[in-house]
């Protein structure tokens, strides 16, 4: 097996629960787990914490999650979820300049403010970087969001080359994700002002002609 088959292995949950009971109980291990990383971070989270918090044997939460990898995992492929509902819902009948333009800011402003409520968030992806099944993750997250943004984009530039189009908006996406990750690790008012002019660079390219 090679190096990366191996760590996505490790990096996903053992096996997926079938029944409600079963499913219960990860919930349980999963907002037990959220719980922990946001009180003291992920790289000192132990698995021993994340059972006994859970009220299961850890014999229970390996069964499902192999180390505190996999968690991690599941719970960012959870924020994976949510965040491409709310940017789809967003864009999907988005139909002239104005409103990709509101709607890209307002879903912006919208990530943006859960990287800074959300501890959890922000320690999953502040870790992205070191981790290659999550830097993975992030990309197929990223291609998934920007083909949302093609199909606007298309709709407003009818005659525009496709693969110009695509190439642009996984860039704005990815760029996105790097933003955030230095906006929350600088002072806020300095993070508001990267956001923004983050939000005016992408914006000048996307309502370009």
């Amino acid at each position: 097996m090679d190096g990366t088959a191996a760590n996505d292995q490790i990096a996903s949950p053992r096996r997926a629960p079938s029944q409600q009971r079963s499913r219960e109980r990860v919930e349980r291990m999963l907002a037990a787990a959220s719980a922990l990383i946001a009180e003291q971070g992920s790289d000192a989270m132990r698995m021993g914490e994340v059972a006994e918090r859970a009220e299961v044997s850890i014999g229970s939460l390996y069964q499902f999650f192999p180390d505190k990898r996999a968690i991690v995992w599941a719970l960012a492929e959870r924020y994976t979820v949510e965040s491409q509902a709310c940017i789809s819902a967003a864009l999907k009948d988005v139909n002239d300049a104005e409103g990709l333009g509101r709607a890209f800011s307002e879903l912006v402003d919208i990530y943006y403010g859960l990287f800074l409520a959300e501890p959890v968030m922000r320690d999953i992806w502040s870790g992205t970087q070191a981790d290659k099944a999550l830097r993975q993750l992030e990309l197929a997250d990223s291609r998934a969001n920007a083909e949302f943004l093609v199909a606007v984009l298309k709709r407003l530039r009818p005659g525009a080359d496709p693969v110009s189009l695509e190439t642009t908006a996984f860039l704005i996406w990815q760029m996105g994700e790097a933003v955030m990750r230095l906006a929350i690790s600088v002072e806020r008012q300095e993070g508001d002002r990267l956001v923004a002019a983050y939000k005016r660079m992408a914006l000048r390219e996307l309502l370009a002609e």
